[in-house]
């Protein structure tokens, strides 16, 4: 049965295109100047100061609508146009954990929608705003139709009256309305109550998600399909494959693929489609393409055409990691003379250009055409770089990574810069969280999503981040660059941090800490230098500077203030392993973090066995079988290693480094 494909506008319009790899990896930006992160609260705090309830994205308007709406055993779900089953089925989900039991469907209409209004019943109308159903319930409960239907917004209006009430979800597209679903999720506060609140939003960026473009080991079938349902919920549309184990892609771009790993792609496109993300089919052909020969460009259009059979629609064609010095055949050398940066830009141009008019253009459905170039990390021009940017069609969508491979931060003049040098908005690839470069041997990178300047969507087409090789911890750095990417102007590095926990900790507030606890101690983020632009455990170190303040102090009972003080956290991290894992439902996540989780075990108890030493030494003893159990229990820590065959590179595992381990390691004696 051929793959429905749902139809939705382009969303790239004048946009830059995509992927690369950390090997020379793609870095994004680490940009601007939202808060960072010295001494992050790990305290799983979940409400902001307005009192509304915490969504992610931060929408970009939310206000709140009386007091909260009852949820009886029974409700009403009417749907108007526009409304698909995964819509459906996130609003029912989200009902029935707000203590419905039956909810019962109808279509909705001028009538129906009002019906019930101020009886002791709850009535959902969730559909399309161009339905007038559905934009009449929208103003009767309160909501406002805005003026510009931007792709992909919402509207959402909640409203209390009796025993029950009226909740209207109106997408301004297909998008919208799951966009608005995955928002009443969020909106449930407790068992039978839902906020009331007026929402108007949409994307700030027109693409929003990752790319799966890292080396080392690849994610696996299951971890593909779980990321993309992941994406569905924190409101990203983009999957970029470009796996570098796939031989399909790279060395052997030419070849079909067999029937089983053709199956195994329809599988992920299905999975995609319905969780409203555009799997992007990227295939890097420059190792060995002949640009003049027409058999290799009709190859190259056949190979994606295999893929557009499958039901995909967005494709990516990466010409990174390539060299200038010499051409792959000789009829380059005749057809654009000697190699070079400018020779390089035309035969690119000409490929490109030919996929987008003789593929892309007369593909029905098919999203504009995205690249990497293969200068993709500096804002400086060049001959390559002024051959794309004056002939490169502008429909097709320019990949950048930053200023660097790995840079420090990304701020909106950056941005501004690689946008006028290519002739049109960037497509930035973020380098973070992945982990397959030698400064990250032994790390999982867990720090919030930071160091990005507000404003980058004026800037920018969009953000994919290029994730771990752990696939299920990479969605702490992916639910912030979703998060960003949605609403940069209102983004909140910790706010979205101690989201992400609270999503992997299903709620759970002493898992949401320990979860906070131990990303501390996992969030130094290197370059590929030697800066690290996120600093390693910051919340930890600054309980430790706060104690050794009080113990060089001198005083009694300020030090023993201190050990209690310090005593209660070392708890928390020692304990942290035990109640993520009782407390995180995904396996894959505990599967991932295994070697982390049991050093931090190890760690946590070298704490607790060093704080009893300098306990026994303020009341006159030495400490000194404490302090030797400490340093056993460090040793064996810092033994443990990542498991084999699932990380590059491999290594002992890091667990806040420089931080803790200096800390027993210095431990004050009895006198000092």
């Amino acid at each position: 049965m051929p793959l429905r494909f749902r139809s939705r506008p382009s969303r790239l319009p004048l946009l830059g295109a995509v992927v690369l790899s950390l090997g020379v990896l793609t870095a994004v930006p680490a940009g601007a100047l939202a808060p960072s992160a010295t001494a992050r609260p790990v305290d799983g705090g979940t409400a902001p100061r307005t009192g509304l309830p915490v969504v992610t994205p931060t929408p970009q308007h939310m206000a709140a609508a009386g007091p909260a709406l009852h949820v009886p055993d029974r409700v009403r779900l009417l749907t108007g146009e526009g409304v698909d089953g995964p819509s459906v089925d996130v609003i029912e989900r989200a009902l029935t954990a707000a203590g419905a039991r039956h909810v019962d469907r109808a279509p909705a209409s001028a009538g129906s929608t009002s019906a019930g209004a101020g009886k002791a019943e709850l009535t959902v109308v969730a559909g399309a705003i161009t339905d007038p159903a559905v934009a009449g319930a929208l103003r009767a409960a309160g909501g406002t139709v805005p003026g510009d239907l931007v792709a992909e917004g919402y509207s959402l209006a909640s409203r209390a009256a009796g025993g029950g009430g009226t909740i209207v979800l109106a997408g301004n597209d297909g998008d919208g309305t799951y966009y608005a679903a995955q928002t009443l999720r969020q909106l449930v506060t407790g068992r039978g109550r839902i906020a009331a609140v007026t929402v108007t939003d949409y994307p700030g960026m027109p693409l929003r998600g990752s790319i799966e473009g890292f080396y080392g080991a690849p994610w696996s079938q299951a971890d593909r399909l779980d990321q993309l349902a992941f994406y569905g919920d924190i409101k990203a549309n983009t999957y970029i494959y470009t796996p570098k184990d796939d031989t399909y892609l790279r060395e052997n771009w030419r070849e079909p693929y067999p029937a089983d790993r053709l199956a195994d792609l329809h599988q992920l496109i299905d999975q995609a489609t319905a969780h409203h993300v555009d799997f992007t089919y990227a295939v890097s052909p420059g190792l060995s393409i002949c640009y003049s020969d027409p058999d290799d460009v009709a190859a190259l259009e056949k190979k994606l055409g295999s893929l557009y059979d499958q039901g995909a629609r967005s494709f990516y064609i990466a010409l990174d990691d390539i060299s200038y010095t010499k051409w792959n055949c000789d009829g380059d050398q005749a057809a654009y003379g000697a190699p070079g940066r400018g020779s390089a830009g035309q035969a690119q141009a000409d490929l490109l250009n030919a996929v987008q008019h003789d593929f892309i253009d007369t593909h029905s459905g098919a999203q504009p055409l995205q690249m990497v170039p293969t200068e993709y990390s500096d804002t400086a021009d060049s001959a390559y770089k002024s051959v794309l940017r004056e002939q490169l069609d502008p429909k097709i969508v320019v990949q950048w990574t930053g200023t660097a491979v790995v840079p420090p931060s990304v701020t909106v003049a950056d941005a501004r810069a690689a946008s006028e040098v290519w002739g049109r908005k960037v497509f930035l690839w973020d380098n973070y969280p992945v982990n397959d470069y030698g400064q990250t041997t032994g790390r999982l990178l867990m720090a919030p999503y930071d160091k990005r300047e507000a404003g980058l969507h004026d800037e920018l087409s969009g953000i994919v981040l290029n994730p771990m090789n752990q696939a299920a911890a990479s969605k702490v750095a992916l639910f912030g660059g979703a998060s960003f990417a949605w609403n940069d102007m209102a983004y909140d590095p910790d706010r979205t941090w101690r989201a992400a926990a609270g999503y992997l900790a299903g709620g759970d507030a002493d898992t949401t800490r320990a979860l906070l606890a131990f990303f501390d101690t996992e969030h130094l983020a290197p370059t590929f230098g030697t800066e690290n632009w996120q600093p390693q455990a910051p919340a930890l170190a600054a309980r430790l500077d706060a104690f050794r303040t009080a113990w060089d102090s001198g005083s009694p009972a300020r030090r023993a203030a201190a050990l209690r003080t310090l005593g209660s956290y070392a708890d928390l991290l020692a304990g942290a392993p035990e109640r993520i894992r009782a407390g995180v439902a995904d396996p894959a996540f505990l599967a991932e973090t295994k070697p982390w989780l049991d050093a931090l075990d190890l760690w946590g108890d070298a704490l607790n066995a060093t704080l009893d030493g300098l306990r026994a030494s303020l009341h006159g003893g030495t400490g000194e079988a404490d302090f030797a159990k400490a340093a056993d229990l460090a040793d064996r820590a810092a033994a443990i290693t990542t498991i084999p065959g699932t990380t590059r590179p491999q290594g002992p595992v890091k667990v806040a480094d420089g931080v803790l381990d200096t800390f027993i390691s210095q431990a004050p004696g009895p006198g000092g």
